[in-house]
């Protein structure tokens, strides 16, 4: 083909010329990345160990990783009198009441907090093995920690949840956090979401502040890059595991020494079925043969109250998940229906019937500076239950809540998503000439692309000029010495929308006029 621009035969020539620049596109916003233990990590021959690895759907989770843990579920009495306790089993004319605990290296939460995500909204999502449930060290910081670092370079995650981490002890999962909130530095991409350690035990105020929940958590998350995580409070009650999943495999030897002991002297057809099944429970020992699970459970049901009465505790247990894995899912679903300039707030939560601590305006404000912290400036965003209208979260701000830049998630997300937008674009221009024509091109190209984000209500002000503005060019961004050494300096102003956290409402009564 003759080149136009130098022609050697007489002829007519075309040559076509692009009119427009090129266009930027918005990154995805909300795909997390979950990192924990699994039952397994492989398919068909293949490892997933350590491995990122996009799903879309619960299907996909467990074609790849399996199903949840077995879990074991300890009992032991209230250590006071008073105390709360979360079932009594009753022998004749006594009751004694008890409280659960789960059995160590038994409790995995990624598999139902990932139910959790799905039910409130979520999408494609990546997952990272660690390991199995049968992990010789059971769950451990360093597993954790090479599971973050193996999403480093992972280009498509945006959000890091590690429900997993939760069951770490405290300095371990202190220095997780960190990790995280690093990690989130670093890809400039990305955002994390946490819970308060211990949370699950939390269901009063006095529990709070015996424990301290909160002040050991400002504590332990550190005092670095907090403008990129986010903090959740409390734990949530949910419905994600039903009674019909629990059954006596569940129950280590503790659980089963005080069910039979209150069911001993029972009437004939509970010993009857203690007799047949006695082997199997009083050992501990799981049948080989589903169906037999399933026959001795389906027996016990039928005869013993003091049975019926520890599984419906066991699944109210088992029911206690961290919030942060439904708030990915609320962060995906409020993105992809309104955007990410929307603050994930005064959005109800699904599969969730109530948190485990009802907190009220006081507690939220004044008690426990929750919102607004003068000292640590570090908010944690709760989860509240309002009469007539549900679950709600009720919180918008990101750990570094004071901050009059980066206080609220959506704000400090948005500049995420404008940022990597622009950034992936402009990579087009890397080794063109560094001369006016180039810089009306990217001048026009992020100022369309902010344009189209104006008009949906994304940036604030009336006109446009009042929303953003992009300046590049020699003497108003960029000296002489700059374009000798190949840089080009791009200065982009958005004013990005914020929520309107507190409503003030003003009466005041007027003179009759007519």
């Amino acid at each position: 083909m003759m080149n136009p621009n130098n022609p050697l035969t007489p002829g007519v020539y075309i040559q076509e010329l692009n009119a427009f620049p090129n266009s930027i596109v918005e990154v995805a916003t909300a795909v997390p990345v979950f990192i924990g233990y699994t039952q397994q990590a492989g398919y068909q021959g293949n490892s997933f160990h350590m491995k990122p690895v996009a799903i879309s759907s619960m299907n996909d989770y467990i074609t790849f990783f399996g199903g949840g843990p077995n879990y074991k579920v300890a009992v032991a009495a209230p250590k006071n009198p008073g105390d709360p306790y979360d079932f009594s089993l009753s022998s004749g004319t006594t009751s004694t009441p008890y409280v659960l605990s789960a059995v160590p290296n038994t409790m995995f939460y990624l598999y139902n907090s990932l139910q959790l995500f799905y039910q409130n909204g979520g999408g494609k999502c990546y997952i990272v093995s660690v390991g199995t449930y049968s992990a010789p060290n059971g769950i451990s910081y360093p597993d954790l920690k090479a599971g973050l670092d193996k999403v480093a370079n992972e280009i498509e995650p945006t959000l890091i949840v590690i429900p997993d981490g939760l069951l770490l002890d405290e300095g371990n999962y202190s220095t997780l956090m960190e990790n995280m909130l690093q990690a989130c530095s670093n890809a400039q991409s990305r955002f994390a979401l946490f819970d308060l350690q211990g949370g699950d035990t939390f269901v009063d105020a006095l529990t709070l502040a015996a424990d301290d929940l909160i002040g050991n958590f400002r504590n332990d998350v550190g005092e670095n890059y907090l403008n990129y995580g986010a903090a959740y409070f409390p734990w949530l009650q949910t419905t994600i595991v039903q009674k019909t999943d629990v059954n006596f495999s569940y129950f280590d030897t503790t659980l089963l020494a005080a069910l039979t002991a209150a069911d001993q002297g029972g009437s004939p057809a509970v010993a009857g079925v203690y007799g047949k099944v006695g082997g199997l429970l009083k050992g501990g020992a799981t049948p080989a043969d589903p169906q037999d699970i399933l026959k001795a459970n389906n027996s016990l049901l039928a005869v013993s109250a003091n049975y019926n009465t520890i599984i419906k505790a066991v699944t109210k247990f088992l029911n206690v998940l961290p919030a942060a894995p439904a708030m990915a899912g609320v962060y995906t679903a409020v993105d992809n229906n309104r955007g990410v300039w929307k603050a994930p707030a005064n959005v109800s939560l699904t599969a969730v019937t109530n948190p485990l601590y009802n907190f009220t305006d006081d507690e939220q404000g004044e008690i426990y500076n929750l919102n607004v912290d003068a000292v640590s400036g570090k908010s944690i965003n709760l989860i509240r239950s309002f009469p007539g209208v549900g679950v709600l979260v009720w919180g918008a701000r990101t750990l570094d809540g004071n901050s009059q830049d980066w206080k609220y998630i959506n704000v400090r997300r948005t500049m995420i998503m404008i940022e990597q937008s622009v950034k992936l674009a402009a990579r087009n221009y890397v080794f063109e000439p560094n001369v006016a024509n180039t810089w009306v091109t990217v001048q026009c190209m992020i100022s369309n692309f902010l344009n189209g984000l104006w008009k949906q209500g994304a940036l604030a002000g009336a006109k446009a000029e009042d929303a953003y503005s992009v300046s590049v060019g020699l003497g108003t961004t960029m000296t002489g010495d700059d374009i000798l050494n190949g840089i080009m300096r791009i200065a982009v102003l958005v004013a990005v929308s914020h929520p309107a956290e507190f409503l003030v409402i003003t009466f005041e009564q007027q003179m009759q006029k007519s």
